[in-house]
């Protein structure tokens, strides 16, 4: 997962791609495989989530994802995704 998080303003603006294949049900089956695809994704900051979304098998291979939010610079941001299988991924990035 990569991350960029700038503040201006008193808004911080994030940009983050996450590495996932992102296997509809259709494609799953063409390719005989299992269906798995993102379903949650959560941002926080201090323990406050600024971003919290679900969402379905209709994103892309490698997901880029673009949100804002108040705050600001030199805090840590955590971003973090629950795909279908129950795997979690999270990674921490200051914010500049």
């Amino acid at each position: 997962m990569r991350i960029k998080a700038k503040a201006k303003d008193g808004v911080v603006t994030v940009k983050a791609m996450m590495k996932h294949e992102m296997l509809s049900y259709d494609i799953a089956k063409k390719k005989g495989k299992e269906a798995n695809f993102i379903v949650y994704i959560n941002g926080k900051v201090d323990g406050k989530d600024v971003y919290d979304v679900s969402t379905s098998q209709f994103l892309s291979k490698n997901p880029y994802i673009k949100f804002k939010f108040k705050g600001e610079a030199g805090k840590e941001l955590e971003l973090s995704w629950v795909d279908l299988k129950g795997n979690t991924k999270s990674k921490k990035a200051k914010i500049k």
